[in-house]
């Protein structure tokens, strides 16, 4: 029998909410102003420094674009006023990173514990360490779909408000109760070989291209380039899923269609590559905040560990 999977020492379950927490607060407190200013610069329809404008007068109304009401107001009501619509994301995200990077090394302890003879005897000892990361992943993702009520009010605020009608967020709980988990068995088909690329792919480039044998010891470049390679492997995999689950989700709530009316709709008015719909905007914009939210879950969780232990 090959010898035990090495997977080094276990962080606390301390440390990994705070580590993965961590990631989803700043995930949020980067990355949400960007997207508010991006979409504020895009629905602006006047120009902002032309029609002979001085540089000070185009200055101004960038400002005003940019920040609309608070555009006179102090540094820090500026930057707040770049949250709007923040909570279902909020909710959502740090829900989300503290389940997914905090839960996914209980998962991978547990097949470690009872189940490494089956990866081990299966692949071998580095790539089972690889497939066990990835198992644990693509578990615990599908598992995710208990946030998907969150996840869909969230997708239903960006892309549909019309379907709030106003409605305060206890009114659509009550209203639509399990119609809020519409298109959950299609968020766990995306969601199982998404995780499973995500950690997956991470693993691969930890094992392969860095040699380490106790994952938890990466260097910062180290833990940066893993998630590189995890992110957009789980973007491209989770692709055509992920674009059934959006329109299922972005439907009103007395509309609803079922998953696979979608698909055949797809293919016959827009062909397979219409499953591919945004993949290169989605790892170009998602992408950063993935690679970003995962580098610094697998910075800090072994971080927080030895705070906590010392």
């Amino acid at each position: 029998m090959s010898p035990p999977i090495a997977t080094g020492k276990s962080e606390s379950g301390t440390a990994r909410f705070l580590g993965s927490a961590s990631s989803g607060i700043l995930e949020l407190l980067i990355f949400h102003p960007v997207d508010t200013v991006a979409k504020r610069l895009m629905s602006n329809q006047s120009n902002i420094f032309g029609d002979g404008k001085s540089f000070a007068e185009g200055k101004q109304a960038l400002t005003q674009v940019v920040f609309k009401d608070a555009a006179n107001q102090p540094f820090m009501k500026k930057y707040a006023s770049l949250f709007p619509g923040l909570g279902f994301a909020a909710g959502y995200k740090v829900a989300q990173r503290v389940y997914k990077f905090g839960g996914q090394p209980f998962v991978k302890d547990y097949l470690n514990t009872h189940h490494k003879a089956l990866f081990t005897n299966a692949f071998g000892e580095k790539t089972g360490k690889t497939m066990m990361h990835a198992t644990a992943g693509s578990l615990v993702g599908i598992g995710e779909i208990a946030l998907l009520p969150l996840d869909v009010l969230k997708i239903k605020r960006q892309t549909n408000p019309e379907a709030f009608r106003g409605r305060g967020f206890l009114t659509i709980i009550k209203d639509e109760g399990m119609g809020l988990y519409r298109g959950a068995g299609w968020t766990a088909a995306r969601n199982a070989p998404g995780s499973f690329a995500l950690f997956g792919g991470s693993a691969f480039v930890k094992e392969y291209m860095f040699g380490l044998n106790d994952y938890s010891n990466a260097t910062f470049f180290q833990n940066f380039c893993s998630s590189i390679g995890g992110a957009v492997a789980s973007i491209t995999v989770a692709a055509p899923l992920d674009v059934v689950k959006t329109r299922i989700q972005n439907r009103n709530f007395d509309n609803p269609e079922s998953g696979l009316n979608i698909i055949k709709d797809l293919i016959k008015k827009e062909g397979f590559r219409g499953f591919f719909k945004g993949l290169t905007p989605k790892i170009l914009v998602v992408g950063p905040k993935l690679i970003f939210s995962f580098t610094v879950a697998q910075q800090l969780i072994p971080v927080f560990d030895r705070a906590l232990k010392n």
